[in-house]
């Protein structure tokens, strides 16, 4: 949040977030756009702004929030972002607990930064095994690419198996057509 200085008073600023893409937006940046039925939608450049008036969709453009998190590229559902919510409760000032809000708030911040670092963690093992079956794949159909002798030998053996399971559900299929007809 920022302070403002206006006759002798301070202003708290709230730090908005932008309607369509969730970024934040800062005291004197963005546009407001308000609905016919007093709706109020902020956006934090024009290119937000034009987008939501063309009607599109932010789950489908892909750099926004809500495409990240549909993908799962973000962490959802976690406890530690209800700490974020806006809150519009006043509380009595008292030194102890504002220290304790920002020894709160960096702690906070350490255990969102290892639950994000988890998650992209397990994200990366998922394109680790597509690649590695990817290559499989590539090197049964290929096996010539292969220098190692016994690699070699050890792809065309799956290859010769894989051509054999599929003469069998070959030979099933036309067995059950068969019995069909009669």
């Amino acid at each position: 949040r920022y302070q403002r200085r206006v006759h002798g008073k301070y202003l708290l600023m709230r730090i908005l977030k932008c309607y369509f893409c969730s970024s934040p937006i800062y005291p004197g940046h963005g546009i407001t756009f308000v609905r016919n039925d007093c709706k109020e939608f902020h956006f934090c450049r024009s290119k937000c702004h034009k987008l939501f008036k063309g009607k599109k969709n932010p789950r489908k453009i892909r750099w926004t929030k809500a495409s990240r998190v549909m993908r799962g590229k973000e962490l959802v559902g976690d406890a530690v972002n209800e700490f974020e919510r806006r809150r519009d409760v006043p509380v009595r000032y008292s030194r102890t607990l504002v220290m304790k809000t920002i020894q709160a708030m960096k702690r906070i911040e350490e255990i969102r930064q290892r639950r994000v670092r988890r998650l992209w963690v397990k994200r990366m093992m998922a394109v680790k095994q597509q690649k590695t079956k990817a290559l499989e794949k590539e090197l049964e159909k290929h096996p010539n690419l292969v220098t190692n002798e016994t690699l070699k030998r050890i792809a065309l053996e799956n290859r010769e198996k894989e051509e054999e399971k599929k003469k069998e559900k070959a030979k099933q299929s036309s067995g059950l057509m068969e019995v069909e007809e009669v």
